[in-house]
């Protein structure tokens, strides 16, 4: 796809000046600053926390994670660890200009930091588009990739990306953006924010033409169709932020190949709920270590009231279930029950009856190591309620 971008990707695809600091400590792993991209015409370093696993990797070289934080968030240490402890380098970077010192979503600015993101970037839609948030936060994601390849310890074959809420959605921008990565995780980050999301107040209040602009800019649904990677699209049923129309919207753009974890209720947030999904992980290790493949589903459809999904006949799938709400009106407060489907491992097939009055229904599939893969959910036609 011919899509032309705000940024200069030979130039992040160079790794910037890297500087070790000891103004924070944390067991396990270092801190250190890396170049950013000229901000308001003044230089800008962007935190990070790297560490690398204690045990050496049978190939010499490690594979590699890029950790995108979300709104409120910073650079975590604790989520670099995680990803050591699994085997893998890993780099987390502050987004907005800030150090992990502080509290949440009230980190202290350092002096050579970047704009503020999340919300404050509706505001700067009027700034050049070089000094917006978005511009900024994608490429400090870019350069922390070319970083991370530049360590001799790295295999750059192997270097994932993973971000959660604000996270993913600069996930869904940069796998768009840096065909480098071997894959990429968005979780509950999508595009399509002008359709539906938390933010059409603030849309609204932007004005149609300035709105309208930004999502021009800087909606994932412009990147998308550009990704080339695998992607795994991890979110929950009642999102409060990227409610499921817009998520499936996004994941459809992409033509690369794709797996959903969509997990009824699935809490919003940082520690275990965003970062710790066995399903990146499993994604991770297939591509990465060769280990076996997420639960993948072939087909799906209805006959009569029947609704069913086939999945690969090399999964092991132990059980499956359907995942029903009979509620319209904002995804965010609809009420689902999950009821038993059943498994017909010869066919490589689950069925279940889909009630009377069902809006919207999906399948969750989950193999012999608990791992989640997830049916595209289909809203019911009227008629068919």
């Amino acid at each position: 796809m011919n899509l032309t971008l705000p940024w200069h990707l030979k130039k992040l695809g160079c790794p910037p000046t890297e500087q070790i600091t000891a103004r924070f400590t944390e067991p396990g792993v270092r801190a250190l600053f890396y170049e950013g991209l000229r901000w308001q015409g003044k230089a800008t370093r962007i935190f990070a926390w790297y560490g690398t696993p204690a045990t050496p990797d049978p190939s010499g070289r490690f594979p590699a994670m890029i950790l995108v934080h979300g709104g409120g968030g910073t650079a975590f240490a604790e989520w670099v660890r995680l990803w050591n402890r699994r085997g893998y380098a890993a780099l987390a970077m502050d987004l907005c200009g800030c150090v992990p010192k502080g509290s949440y979503a009230n980190w202290d600015r350092h002096e050579a930091g970047g704009p503020s993101g999340w919300n404050s970037s509706f505001s700067q839609v009027e700034w050049p588009l070089e000094d917006q948030w978005p511009y900024h936060a994608v490429a400090d994601v870019i350069l922390a990739h070319s970083l991370v390849r530049s360590f001799p310890e790295v295999d750059v074959a192997r270097v994932g990306l993973t971000g959660i809420s604000w996270g993913g959605y600069l996930t869904c921008i940069a796998a768009g953006v840096d065909p480098r990565f071997c894959f990429a995780a968005p979780v509950y980050g999508c595009g399509f924010l002008g359709d539906n999301s938390c933010w059409l107040d603030s849309f609204a209040k932007m004005g149609k033409e300035r709105a309208g602009r930004w999502l021009e800019q800087w909606d994932p649904s412009r990147f998308l169709p550009a990704v080339g990677m695998p992607m795994l699209w991890v979110t929950g049923t009642n999102d409060f932020a990227y409610p499921l129309d817009s998520f499936q919207k996004s994941y459809r753009l992409c033509k690369s190949s794709r797996s959903l974890a969509v997990r009824v209720r699935m809490p919003h947030g940082h520690g275990g709920a965003g970062e710790k999904p066995k399903e990146i992980l499993v994604l991770a290790n297939s591509l990465c270590k060769r280990d076996a493949p997420l639960p993948h589903i072939d087909s799906q459809g209805m006959t009569g009231n029947t609704g069913w999904v086939r999945y690969a006949a090399g999964s092991t799938i132990c059980r499956g279930e359907l995942n029903v709400t009979s509620d319209t009106g904002p995804w965010q407060q609809r009420a689902w029950r999950t009821l038993p489907a059943q498994l017909n491992a010869g066919e490589c097939r689950v069925t279940a009856e889909i009630p009377a009055r069902t809006t919207v229904y999906y399948f969750n599939l989950y193999d012999d190591r608990e791992v989640l893969g997830s049916s595209e959910h289909v809203e019911m036609p009227c008629e068919a309620r």
